[in-house]
């Protein structure tokens, strides 16, 4: 989770401002208000999140300690391969994500068939990563969603109505996935070239090489 620090700063002869950060990783965030904090001249310090929610320290420190074992910082990138002349469509899927101090990467797809158009099969990607993620155990957390296909991700920030009842079922899936994980997600259109990770994995689902893998990431 991304956050921005906003805190009054008073002088010694009792004059006063407002100061706000940038957004960084809460984690980072923390390390900052203690350091603001030994200055003895920062008051009323609190966080605010990507959705204008504020935080107290305490409320923060608490939350990190609850999430350490879960997944955490968690980033979604999907894509969606479809052969029109067959129907068949290969969705991939790559989540970063955190857990226990440690950072992972989990890479997945898959191979199926009877789908109608490449947007349904990009559906059906974010859907799948949404899967994935649920199986690690991740809920109620913050989740970046990052794409190259306009159609899904206009269309699930609404500011897109989709008129094809294929389509809309797929955007209701996705929202009752989301529902249920109790999810916050953040959705972000990237394009193509940085996409390239989920697109090769749909690449090769459509190819018959199923990948399913998770490694430690090392700094």
């Amino acid at each position: 989770m991304n956050v921005s620090i906003r805190w009054l700063y008073k002088t010694p002869r009792n004059q006063e401002t407002r100061f706000e950060s940038q957004e960084m990783p809460l984690e980072r965030a923390l390390l900052f208000v203690e350091d603001i904090e030994r200055t003895g001249r920062a008051h009323q310090i609190e966080l605010i999140d990507g959705r204008g929610s504020n935080w107290t320290v305490k409320e923060a420190k608490r939350y990190l300690k609850e999430v350490e074992v879960e997944p955490h910082n968690v980033c979604i990138f999907f894509d969606g391969g479809y052969k029109r002349e067959t129907g068949e469509a290969g969705l991939g899927c790559v989540i970063y994500y955190e857990q226990n101090g440690k950072s992972y990467r989990l890479r997945q797809n898959a191979f199926v068939e009877g789908f109608t158009s490449n947007n349904e099969a990009e559906f059906a990607a974010l859907h799948l990563a949404l899967q994935e993620l649920e199986f690690l155990g991740a809920k109620g957390i913050p989740v970046e969603i990052r794409g190259d296909s306009q159609v899904v991700l206009q269309h699930m920030i609404e500011d897109w109505e989709i008129m094809d009842p294929t389509l809309a079922s797929w955007g209701r899936r996705v929202d009752q996935k989301l529902d249920h994980m109790k999810l916050q997600p953040e959705y972000h259109k990237i394009p193509r070239h940085k996409n390239n990770e989920a697109n090769r994995l749909a690449t090769q689902a459509l190819k018959g090489i199923p990948v399913a893998a998770e490694i430690e990431l090392v700094q």
